[in-house]
């Protein structure tokens, strides 16, 4: 199976960001959104999970996918494309950067903090954005 993971790298807030100090995603209603699941995760575990960690758990998480059928569930997930942290409102609209350590686990940074100013100048780091919300204007 194709490894998911980044390694070594930090994933900047994307260039069209609207916020300049990062905010924490809150659910409207009873059911928790994917940004709210995956800044539970992350920020409350920093550095234990993996980018495919939290994609899968947040997918077995709204889906109620039993604890004895996640090995199985996990395969097939990943079995097609699924989308990076690349692509998470945290980075998009929340203001957090992510930072992916020598073993691929991440943790959260906020966009005004001088820990995210320190990553985001790191040589020794692969540099990427968070995808963009809307296209380029021409």
């Amino acid at each position: 199976m194709k490894d998911h993971n980044y390694y070594d790298t930090f994933i900047g807030v994307a260039e069209d960001c609207p916020v300049t100090n990062a905010e924490i995603p809150q659910a409207k209603g009873d059911a928790k959104p994917v940004p709210v699941l995956q800044y539970e995760m992350i920020a409350g575990h920093p550095y234990r999970y993996t980018q495919e960690d939290v994609l899968f758990e947040v997918y077995a998480m709204r889906n109620e996918v039993a604890e004895e059928q996640r090995s199985a569930a996990r395969e097939a997930f990943f079995a097609k494309g699924q989308p990076c942290l690349r692509t998470s409102s945290l980075g998009k609209r929340y203001g957090w950067g992510f930072h992916h350590d020598t073993e691929g686990k991440v943790a959260l940074y906020a966009v005004e903090s001088e820990a995210y100013g320190d990553l985001s100048q790191d040589a020794s780091l692969k540099q990427v954005k968070a995808m963009r919300s809307s296209r380029a204007k021409p």
